[in-house]
């Protein structure tokens, strides 16, 4: 198997948010994009984490058990952060704690990025504020209700806003995540990733 070549030396550690019920897909698919692109790099590039409030088993949307790497405990912060949607975003955002948490790795992270109805926790700590962001297409209008001053995106898989990238829903977050890829590595890196996954962009 080729492995792909970057010059690129930052390890950047990943973080993606997990708790109950989270989509699946949402946390599960940049999973997949980051640590298969270090895998082809001999482990380079990305660390890939999940991050849970708890170290606990998390049940995601349909009964998926999920345990994290990390906890909120282990006080890391994280390069690029992933926040998933699911219907557990509608408690989430009324969890002080995680909010806090959220905010306080977005202000030291390189990028922080949603998916599907992720977008409303990012949104409920300001990080859309004068953004334009997208979301699941069922979650538009809630989007367009948290704040008067994010411009809701509708045709977009992604949007990217430099520090802040939003996905639309579910498989989505596999486009941003790739997307990032490119950005941060380069056109051979994200075609290297998406061909070993047999993934085709939407």
């Amino acid at each position: 198997m080729s492995m792909i070549d970057s010059s690129a030396p930052a390890l950047r550690r990943v973080g993606i948010l997990v708790f109950d019920d989270v989509e699946v897909l949402d946390f599960a698919g940049p999973f997949e994009v980051f640590a298969v692109t270090a895998e082809l790099a001999g482990q380079q590039h990305f660390k890939t984490v999940l991050v849970g409030k708890q170290d606990r088993v998390f049940t995601a949307v349909n009964g998926l058990k999920v345990l994290p790497n990390e906890t909120f405990a282990d006080g890391h912060a994280y390069d690029l952060l992933v926040v998933p949607g699911g219907f557990g975003t509608r408690a989430l955002v009324h969890d002080a704690q995680v909010m806090a948490w959220v905010k306080a790795q977005a202000a030291t992270a390189e990028i922080v990025m949603s998916v599907c109805s992720g977008a409303l926790v990012l949104a409920t700590v300001g990080l859309l504020e004068g953004r334009r962001a997208t979301t699941h297409h069922e979650v538009l209008h809630e989007l367009a209700a948290a704040s008067p001053r994010i411009t809701c995106v509708h045709d977009q898989r992604f949007v990217d806003e430099g520090a802040v990238v939003s996905c639309g829903g579910i498989s989505a977050g596999i486009d941003g995540s790739l997307h990032l890829v490119r950005r941060l590595l380069g056109d051979e890196a994200a075609g290297k990733t998406a061909a070993y996954m047999e993934y085709r962009a939407g």
